[in-house]
């Protein structure tokens, strides 16, 4: 059984114009999206930027409601939840953001920070919170005397590293991680990576890891699921997607990732044209106007996800493999 399981989840944002505020449209930012995630396993999600990842993530911890589908962890539809229910939720469901500056309280200390989820679900009183604080720095990495700093003295991975110690704070089972590494240097980023693999061994966690970054999703991802303007294209486990990559979209993506070796030659794929509009997408297939092989069909009918390898799982929604 899955943790988590998503079904024709929709989330539209109204667009509203002229004096009275009247809606004049839709952004389609999560447009039909269905997937699962096996517990103890890391789902990658990658796509350029502004395809939908960030609000699918937030819809997955119910931070965003949807518009329409549904979301089911552990069997419970989370968007018909009770507020003692949502409370219980949380404790289950974490997130780790983008930015570990803007997602932590400048004037708060990392005690403050750490011991806020302790007093909000009222297990204060069960336990001794600068123990357990103590406890959560060392397994993020951290000194028992960065207890009483502020968020602005320290690094830009030691702040992400409070981040991920608030997120597992309360033992989760699901933490979704929306680009955990994009903000930080790359000699930072491999020991944040490394620190979220040793946290899921360790505390047998499950993850749906967002980034822009195919290199960064390899490493660390099961199975990819890949997003372009509010749809998934294709979803497969890491291996067969690098090696057996179906979408057009997907073996442009692959084709950006640089190969440190001087003297390997690699064609680049350089997509033609603009993005198109996520508040007006393209008919038919929406990656048509950018696509090399697009043809007739592709600008006429919409393809569905199928599964194209049913013993590898890999599913693509291309009219080449329709």
């Amino acid at each position: 059984m899955p943790i988590l399981e998503v079904n024709n989840l929709k989330k539209y944002f109204p667009v509203y114009k002229g004096v009275f505020l009247r809606p004049k449209g839709f952004v389609y930012a999560v447009d039909d999206v269905s997937f699962t995630v096996k517990r103890g396993e890391t789902l990658g999600l990658v796509g350029e930027s502004g395809c939908g990842k960030t609000t699918l993530g937030r819809c997955l911890t119910a931070l965003y409601d949807k518009t329409d589908g549904n979301v089911h962890f552990c069997d419970q539809d989370i968007f018909s939840l009770s507020p003692k229910e949502l409370k219980t939720f949380r404790l289950r469901v974490q997130m780790i953001f983008q930015d570990p500056f803007e997602s932590l309280d400048a004037r708060q200390t990392v005690k403050e920070i750490l011991e806020e989820k302790y007093l909000i679900h009222k297990k204060h009183n069960r336990i001794n919170i600068d123990d357990e604080i103590a406890v959560l720095l060392e397994k993020v990495g951290l000194l028992n005397a960065d207890m009483s700093k502020y968020p602005h003295e320290f690094s830009g991975g030691q702040r992400q590293r409070v981040g991920i110690a608030r997120a597992i704070s309360l033992n989760p089972e699901l933490i979704v991680c929306d680009e955990p590494v994009s903000a930080l240097d790359v000699s930072v980023q491999s020991k944040i990576l490394n620190l979220l693999l040793k946290l899921q061994e360790e505390m047998k966690l499950t993850y749906v890891f967002i980034s822009h970054d195919l290199a960064v999703v390899k490493h660390i991802s099961d199975r990819i699921a890949v997003m372009y303007l509010g749809k998934i294209v294709e979803l497969a486990d890491a291996d067969s997607l690098y090696d057996k990559h179906l979408h057009p979209y997907t073996e442009a993506l692959l084709s950006a990732i640089p190969i440190p070796d001087p003297e390997t030659k690699k064609e680049r794929i350089i997509l033609k044209g603009e993005i198109p509009s996520i508040q007006n997408p393209p008919k038919g297939c929406r990656f048509h106007t950018r696509c090399r092989y697009s043809t007739d069909i592709c600008r006429k009918e919409e393809p569905v996800l199928l599964i194209n390898n049913r013993e590898k799982e890999h599913y693509v929604a291309c009219h080449q493999y329709g």
